[in-house]
Protein backbone atom coordinates (compact mmCIF):
# COMPACT_ATOMS: atom_id res chain seq x y z
CA UNK A 1 0.00 0.00 0.00
CA UNK A 2 1.04 3.68 -0.95
CA UNK A 3 0.04 6.87 0.45
CA UNK A 4 -0.38 9.64 -1.68
CA UNK A 5 -0.80 13.10 -0.60
CA UNK A 6 -2.66 16.10 -2.46
CA UNK A 7 -1.47 19.23 -1.86
CA UNK A 8 -4.08 22.10 -3.18
CA UNK A 9 -3.46 25.98 -2.65
CA UNK A 10 -6.71 27.80 -1.63
CA UNK A 11 -8.76 30.17 -3.74
CA UNK A 12 -5.34 30.79 -6.04
CA UNK A 13 -6.32 31.82 -8.80
CA UNK A 14 -8.66 34.96 -7.80
CA UNK A 15 -5.67 35.48 -5.53
CA UNK A 16 -3.09 36.08 -8.49
CA UNK A 17 -5.87 38.82 -9.88
CA UNK A 18 -6.85 40.73 -6.67
CA UNK A 19 -7.51 43.32 -6.11
CA UNK A 20 -5.29 43.28 -9.39
CA UNK A 21 -2.95 40.70 -11.74
CA UNK A 22 -0.16 40.61 -9.86
CA UNK A 23 3.61 40.11 -11.81
CA UNK A 24 4.43 36.93 -13.14
CA UNK A 25 8.11 36.61 -12.01
CA UNK A 26 6.41 37.27 -8.17
CA UNK A 27 3.62 34.18 -8.77
CA UNK A 28 6.59 31.76 -10.14
CA UNK A 29 9.09 32.56 -7.91
CA UNK A 30 6.29 32.10 -5.21
CA UNK A 31 5.45 28.82 -6.55
CA UNK A 32 8.95 27.42 -6.74
CA UNK A 33 9.54 28.76 -3.28
CA UNK A 34 6.35 26.77 -2.11
CA UNK A 35 7.44 23.50 -4.16
CA UNK A 36 10.88 23.85 -2.49
CA UNK A 37 9.51 24.11 1.13
CA UNK A 38 7.09 21.66 1.05
CA UNK A 39 9.85 19.27 -0.29
CA UNK A 40 11.80 20.21 3.09
CA UNK A 41 9.17 19.68 5.42
CA UNK A 42 7.67 16.68 3.87
CA UNK A 43 11.93 15.61 3.61
CA UNK A 44 12.86 15.81 7.15
CA UNK A 45 9.89 13.02 7.70
CA UNK A 46 11.03 10.54 4.56
CA UNK A 47 8.89 12.11 1.91
CA UNK A 48 9.20 13.05 -1.24
CA UNK A 49 7.14 16.12 -3.08
CA UNK A 50 6.41 16.38 -6.73
CA UNK A 51 4.75 19.79 -8.28
CA UNK A 52 2.79 18.24 -11.27
CA UNK A 53 1.06 21.99 -11.64
CA UNK A 54 2.73 24.05 -9.21
CA UNK A 55 -0.55 25.14 -7.38
CA UNK A 56 -1.60 21.86 -6.97
CA UNK A 57 1.45 19.30 -5.66
CA UNK A 58 1.68 15.25 -4.98
CA UNK A 59 3.37 13.56 -1.93
CA UNK A 60 4.54 10.38 -1.31
CA UNK A 61 3.63 10.10 2.72
CA UNK A 62 3.96 6.88 3.80
CA UNK A 63 5.39 7.15 7.48
CA UNK A 64 3.45 10.80 7.64
CA UNK A 65 0.44 11.00 9.79
CA UNK A 66 -1.90 13.59 10.26
CA UNK A 67 -0.20 15.56 12.69
CA UNK A 68 2.58 15.89 10.76
CA UNK A 69 0.76 16.86 7.91
CA UNK A 70 -1.19 19.38 10.19
CA UNK A 71 2.09 20.95 11.51
CA UNK A 72 3.17 21.78 7.81
CA UNK A 73 -0.14 23.17 6.83
CA UNK A 74 -0.17 25.66 9.42
CA UNK A 75 3.70 26.20 8.86
CA UNK A 76 1.99 27.77 5.34
CA UNK A 77 -0.58 29.15 6.29
CA UNK A 78 2.21 31.58 8.95
CA UNK A 79 4.84 32.52 6.36
CA UNK A 80 2.91 32.46 3.26
CA UNK A 81 -0.39 35.16 1.50
CA UNK A 82 -2.55 31.65 1.43
CA UNK A 83 -3.24 28.62 2.65
CA UNK A 84 -3.39 25.13 1.54
CA UNK A 85 -5.81 22.12 1.94
CA UNK A 86 -4.10 18.42 1.82
CA UNK A 87 -6.04 15.08 1.60
CA UNK A 88 -4.29 11.63 1.30
CA UNK A 89 -5.13 8.40 0.03
CA UNK A 90 -4.02 4.87 0.63
CA UNK A 91 -4.39 2.04 -1.97
CA UNK A 92 -2.33 -0.46 -3.52
CA UNK A 93 -1.38 1.51 -6.46
CA UNK A 94 -0.01 5.25 -6.78
CA UNK A 95 -2.80 6.33 -9.68
CA UNK A 96 -5.67 5.00 -7.34
CA UNK A 97 -4.41 6.58 -4.07
CA UNK A 98 -4.43 9.90 -5.67
CA UNK A 99 -7.92 9.54 -6.93
CA UNK A 100 -8.71 8.99 -3.70
CA UNK A 101 -7.04 11.83 -2.28
CA UNK A 102 -8.45 14.14 -5.21
CA UNK A 103 -11.71 12.83 -4.56
CA UNK A 104 -11.93 14.33 -0.67
CA UNK A 105 -10.65 17.60 -1.71
CA UNK A 106 -13.04 18.07 -4.63
CA UNK A 107 -16.10 17.00 -2.55
CA UNK A 108 -15.36 19.35 0.04
CA UNK A 109 -15.57 22.47 -2.56
CA UNK A 110 -13.78 24.30 -5.86
CA UNK A 111 -10.23 25.36 -5.75
CA UNK A 112 -11.34 28.51 -6.38
CA UNK A 113 -14.09 29.15 -3.44
CA UNK A 114 -12.89 31.30 -1.28
CA UNK A 115 -15.02 29.42 1.90
CA UNK A 116 -13.04 26.50 1.18
CA UNK A 117 -9.60 26.93 3.10
CA UNK A 118 -7.31 24.23 5.05
CA UNK A 119 -9.32 20.87 4.50
CA UNK A 120 -7.65 18.01 6.02
CA UNK A 121 -8.40 14.71 5.57
CA UNK A 122 -5.88 12.29 5.93
CA UNK A 123 -5.94 8.50 5.65
CA UNK A 124 -2.96 7.15 7.68
CA UNK A 125 -1.55 3.88 6.37
CA UNK A 126 -2.42 0.88 8.83
CA UNK A 127 0.96 0.22 10.66
CA UNK A 128 -0.04 -3.36 11.07
CA UNK A 129 0.48 -4.58 7.57
CA UNK A 130 4.09 -4.18 5.04
CA UNK A 131 3.38 -1.14 3.29
CA UNK A 132 6.18 -0.17 0.94
CA UNK A 133 6.90 2.63 -2.06
CA UNK A 134 8.14 1.61 -4.92
CA UNK A 135 9.60 4.06 -7.18
CA UNK A 136 11.43 4.41 -10.48
CA UNK A 137 14.78 6.56 -11.15
CA UNK A 138 14.43 6.98 -15.15
CA UNK A 139 16.80 8.45 -17.28
CA UNK A 140 17.33 9.42 -20.86
CA UNK A 141 20.65 7.58 -22.54
CA UNK A 142 23.27 9.76 -23.29
CA UNK A 143 21.47 12.97 -23.72
CA UNK A 144 24.71 15.17 -23.68
CA UNK A 145 26.23 12.64 -26.65
CA UNK A 146 22.70 12.25 -28.33
CA UNK A 147 21.03 16.01 -27.76
CA UNK A 148 22.29 18.34 -25.51
CA UNK A 149 25.50 18.64 -27.34
CA UNK A 150 23.90 18.52 -30.51
CA UNK A 151 20.85 19.86 -31.14
CA UNK A 152 19.90 23.85 -29.67
CA UNK A 153 18.47 24.09 -26.08
CA UNK A 154 14.76 24.62 -27.48
CA UNK A 155 14.52 21.40 -29.84
CA UNK A 156 16.23 19.38 -26.90
CA UNK A 157 13.77 20.41 -24.56
CA UNK A 158 11.03 19.42 -26.72
CA UNK A 159 12.52 15.60 -27.07
CA UNK A 160 12.27 15.47 -22.99
CA UNK A 161 8.79 17.08 -23.07
CA UNK A 162 7.96 14.45 -25.75
CA UNK A 163 9.35 11.19 -23.60
CA UNK A 164 7.91 12.65 -20.75
CA UNK A 165 4.43 12.41 -22.30
CA UNK A 166 4.74 9.23 -23.75
CA UNK A 167 6.47 7.76 -20.37
CA UNK A 168 3.32 9.27 -18.43
CA UNK A 169 1.01 8.09 -20.44
CA UNK A 170 2.67 4.19 -20.12
CA UNK A 171 2.75 4.28 -16.80
CA UNK A 172 -0.91 5.31 -16.34
CA UNK A 173 -1.29 1.80 -17.83
CA UNK A 174 -0.10 0.22 -14.97
CA UNK A 175 -1.94 2.65 -11.81
CA UNK A 176 1.64 4.03 -12.08
CA UNK A 177 2.57 8.06 -12.50
CA UNK A 178 5.57 10.16 -13.67
CA UNK A 179 7.46 13.26 -12.59
CA UNK A 180 9.69 15.48 -14.18
CA UNK A 181 12.41 16.32 -11.41
CA UNK A 182 15.10 18.26 -13.90
CA UNK A 183 17.76 17.81 -16.74
CA UNK A 184 16.81 14.34 -18.64
CA UNK A 185 15.32 12.31 -15.16
CA UNK A 186 11.54 11.29 -14.20
CA UNK A 187 10.79 10.03 -10.91
CA UNK A 188 7.81 7.31 -11.24
CA UNK A 189 5.79 5.78 -8.42
CA UNK A 190 5.32 2.48 -9.62
CA UNK A 191 3.89 0.05 -6.93
CA UNK A 192 2.35 -2.98 -8.40
CA UNK A 193 4.97 -3.01 -11.43
CA UNK A 194 8.19 -5.27 -12.30
CA UNK A 195 10.76 -5.32 -14.56
CA UNK A 196 9.53 -6.45 -16.78
CA UNK A 197 6.91 -4.34 -17.53
CA UNK A 198 9.31 -0.90 -17.52
CA UNK A 199 11.05 -3.40 -20.08
CA UNK A 200 8.17 -3.54 -22.22
CA UNK A 201 7.56 -0.28 -21.78
CA UNK A 202 10.62 1.54 -23.10
CA UNK A 203 10.47 -0.47 -25.72
CA UNK A 204 7.08 1.10 -26.59
CA UNK A 205 8.50 4.27 -25.99
CA UNK A 206 11.45 3.82 -28.19
CA UNK A 207 9.19 3.21 -31.00
CA UNK A 208 7.33 6.23 -30.68
CA UNK A 209 10.17 8.27 -29.93
CA UNK A 210 13.24 6.85 -30.84
CA UNK A 211 15.27 7.60 -27.55
CA UNK A 212 16.30 4.85 -25.07
CA UNK A 213 15.48 4.56 -21.35
CA UNK A 214 16.45 3.13 -17.84
CA UNK A 215 16.10 3.04 -15.20
CA UNK A 216 16.39 2.28 -11.13
CA UNK A 217 14.23 0.76 -8.84
CA UNK A 218 13.52 1.42 -5.03
CA UNK A 219 11.30 -0.46 -2.64
CA UNK A 220 11.66 1.03 1.01
CA UNK A 221 9.38 2.09 3.68
CA UNK A 222 9.70 5.56 2.68
CA UNK A 223 9.69 7.10 0.00
CA UNK A 224 13.17 8.48 1.18
CA UNK A 225 14.35 4.93 1.33
CA UNK A 226 12.75 3.43 -2.03
CA UNK A 227 14.52 6.84 -4.16
CA UNK A 228 17.82 6.07 -2.66
CA UNK A 229 17.31 2.74 -3.78
CA UNK A 230 16.54 3.68 -7.22
CA UNK A 231 19.41 6.32 -7.52
CA UNK A 232 21.81 3.18 -6.45
CA UNK A 233 20.35 1.36 -8.85
CA UNK A 234 20.28 3.80 -11.65
CA UNK A 235 23.88 4.77 -11.15
CA UNK A 236 24.59 0.88 -11.39
CA UNK A 237 23.25 0.52 -14.67
CA UNK A 238 25.69 4.16 -15.27
CA UNK A 239 28.58 2.82 -14.46
CA UNK A 240 28.23 -0.68 -16.54
CA UNK A 241 27.76 -2.67 -13.08
CA UNK A 242 24.82 -4.57 -14.57
CA UNK A 243 23.86 -5.64 -17.91
CA UNK A 244 20.55 -4.78 -17.95
CA UNK A 245 18.63 -1.72 -18.47
CA UNK A 246 16.22 -1.95 -15.39
CA UNK A 247 17.80 -2.67 -11.80
CA UNK A 248 15.69 -3.00 -8.52
CA UNK A 249 17.16 -3.12 -5.16
CA UNK A 250 15.15 -3.35 -1.84
CA UNK A 251 16.06 -1.21 0.74
CA UNK A 252 15.39 -3.92 3.65
CA UNK A 253 18.18 -6.31 2.14
CA UNK A 254 20.34 -3.99 0.49
CA UNK A 255 20.42 -2.60 4.44
CA UNK A 256 21.27 -5.74 5.68
CA UNK A 257 23.72 -6.64 3.14
CA UNK A 258 22.55 -9.85 1.91
CA UNK A 259 21.42 -10.97 -1.30
CA UNK A 260 21.43 -7.28 -2.88
CA UNK A 261 24.75 -6.82 -2.47
CA UNK A 262 25.87 -9.99 -3.99
CA UNK A 263 24.24 -8.96 -6.93
CA UNK A 264 25.47 -5.73 -7.25
CA UNK A 265 29.33 -7.09 -7.19
CA UNK A 266 30.39 -6.03 -4.10
CA UNK A 267 30.29 -2.35 -5.05
CA UNK A 268 30.66 -0.39 -1.34
CA UNK A 269 28.00 2.20 -1.36
CA UNK A 270 26.96 3.86 2.07
CA UNK A 271 22.71 3.67 2.34
CA UNK A 272 21.57 5.98 5.02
Amino acid sequence: MIQITIIQIDNYGPWTVTPNPRRESDLQALQSRLYSDLNLQFGAHKGLVFYTRFDNLMAITNGIDTETHKRIQDSIKNRYPFTVSMASGVAETPYEAQKIATAKIQNKGSAQDKYRTEILDIEELDNSIENTVTLAHVDINDITGTLTDLENAYDTYVSVNEVHLALIKELKKYNAMGFFIGGDNFMAPCNGMTEEDFLEMFENIKNSTGIDLKAGIGIGKTAEDASNMADIGLELIRDKKTATQVYTLNYEEYAVGNIVNQRTLGVNMDCK
